[in-house]
Order: structure tokens, then sequence, then C-alpha cells
């Protein structure tokens, strides 16, 4: 009887949303963000709630953040799929924490209805600069180069294990062929401090977060680690122009409940990719140097289900775990 009624709860609200084209005149839809306020995730999610009020009505921003971003993914996937209360979907709730996590209060492939991509933002392997001089390290093939010259010589730090800066190493490293110490560090921020000390020797750390050392000299880009260069750092090569295939970048998108209408689904990507391809948007996040990516519900979830096989594979083999 619950499960009817839900369901019969949720036809109204897509009836009513969709024969008045917002829901401002029930509740405000609620943007549930699993990280703290002021972070790059938390920024976009506000830039879009503005830019869709006029289509959607008011869109309040819920920041739950803890677990590594469980705890609000849990949130959307137990709400009532009504359209009502969506959810930020990132690379570490959808793909890397159900392999990280040894008990997950949510299952990514069944608990979700995917709305769109949102964003991407690469991650940068960048050296201390004064180490790449001393290393006559130029590029990504001198580095893999010195490495194998000077097998267990080099080191490497992160935010944490099974942080996104390490699963990068790992892949590195398998893909390249060469051995390199992980250091973790409780956070990006110290693992950056600890390679401006020279204390490792590299990271791959979030371009956002690397952006203004690498332009003040500081830090040296070796390489991107999109499938494809990078237009916020211009002359910087993907990792794949070296290491075929290699990609391992930062997103987010847009979800919703499970078993939420389909109309209502389609509303809501209509709505936020109209937002995401916007000239106010775009100009905006250029400043985050996180780059809009639209999708369908149907893209967005192939995306999704490709990202969790591939961390599967990246995780076990680093061999991080949380209990």
């Amino acid at each position: 009887m619950n499960r009817r009624n839900t369901f019969l709860t949720s036809v109204a609200a897509a009836a009513v949303f969709l024969t008045t084209g917002a829901w401002a005149q029930q509740r405000p839809i609620r943007l549930v963000v699993p990280y703290g306020a002021g972070g790059p995730i938390d920024v976009t999610a506000r830039i879009l709630a503005e830019r869709v009020k006029d289509s959607l009505g008011p869109v309040i921003i819920d920041n739950k953040p803890g677990g590594g971003g469980n705890i609000g993914a849990d949130m959307v996937a137990k709400a009532a799929p009504d359209g009502l209360t969506i959810g930020i979907s990132a690379v570490a709730t959808h793909a890397i924490n159900p392999w990280l996590f040894s008990k997950m209060p949510y299952d990514v492939t069944r608990d979700f209805a995917a709305i769109t991509q949102m964003v991407r933002v690469p991650n940068v392997l960048v050296m201390n600069a004064e180490t790449a001089t001393r290393l006559k390290i130029n590029s990504l093939a001198d580095l893999i180069a010195y490495a194998k010259a000077n097998p267990a010589k080099l080191n490497y730090g992160s935010g944490g294990n099974g942080s996104a800066g390490h699963l990068a190493g790992e892949m590195f490293k398998r893909d390249a062929g060469i051995f390199a110490l992980h250091i973790p560090y409780n956070g990006g921020n110290p693992a950056q401090l600890a390679l401006l000390a020279g204390q490792v020797d590299f990271n791959f750390d979030n371009l956002a977060t690397a952006a203004p050392n690498i332009r003040s000299g500081k830090l040296k880009a070796l390489a991107v680690t999109t499938l494809g260069a990078s237009p916020s750092l211009p002359g910087v090569p993907p990792v794949a122009a070296t290491l075929k295939g290699f990609s391992i970048d930062t997103w987010w998108g847009l979800v919703a409940p499970a078993g939420t209408p389909p109309a209502v689904v389609a509303k809501l990507n209509q709505a936020f990719v109209a937002a995401l391809q916007s000239p106010e948007a775009r100009s905006r996040f250029a400043t985050l140097l996180a780059e809009p990516v639209t999708s369908t519900p149907e893209e967005f979830a192939a995306f999704m289900k490709a990202e969790l096989a591939k961390y599967e594979k990246v995780v076990k083999a680093s061999g991080a775990k949380v209990d």
C-alpha cells in the first residue's frame, strides 16, 4: 500500500508540474549537495539553481556533507520520487565509493534516475618546479624514463587513500609500468603543501586547485588527465598522448530518486541543460576551470555505469578500503 501511495503521489506531483510548467505552486525543489558549502560543486549547483528558477521555480540548495559524500547521496536515494528532491552525483559518490567503502547505504545502479551530467574538471600531473629542473624532467615521457632508470626513487602525494589523486597515481603507475611510493596526506591542501615544499616528487591534483601555483611557476604541469587537452591549460598535453586511453577526471551531475516519472526527469533535464549551455553559466564556470557538460538522461546513466566499472578495477588494484 505504501508503494502504491508513493507512486500515486509522484504521478500527482508530475501532473501538477507538467501542467503548470513550474513547481512553485507546491514546494521549492530541494537540490542536495553532498559536500560542504563554498566548494566548487556547491558553487556550480548554486549557479544553476539561479538559472533554472524561471522554468522550474525556486531551487533550494541543501548541503549534506559527510561520509565521503555518501550521507547526502543517500538522502536523495531515499527521497520521494516526485521530482521535488534531486541531488548531485559525483565521481566519488557514484563511481569510487561503492568499491572503497565496505558498506554502502545506497545502490548506485538501482536507487537513482540520471538527469544530466553537469561539469568536468581536469586533474593535472604536477611536479615541484625546482625538482623538475633538478631531475631534468620537462615532459611526461621524461618522468616515465626517469622512473624506469631510477627504480623506487620517486614518490607521489595525494589527499588520502582512495582519493582521486591516489587512484590517478595508481592508474599512471600501472599504465606506465613504473613504481612510485604513494604518500597519503589528510586532504588535498596538505598534499599540495608537501609538493610545494619538495617533500614529494609529483601529485595528481585538481586543476582548479593547482592552477595558481602553475601560473606562478612554483609547479610544473606535465599533463592533464582528460582524454583530450584542456582549454584551461593550453600547451599541456593529455596523459593519453603518451599512455593511450588514459582518462581520469573529476565530474559531477544531477540525479533524482529512482522511480521519478520519466516526464519529470525529461523536464528537469531540459531546464538544467539550457542553464548549462547559457553564456552566463559558461562564463562563471570558467572562473572555476570547470567545463560544462550536458547529456541526455540515458547518456548520463551510461556514463556513470562505465565510470563505476572503470573504478572497480582501479580501487581494487590500489588496495584502498574504508571500513
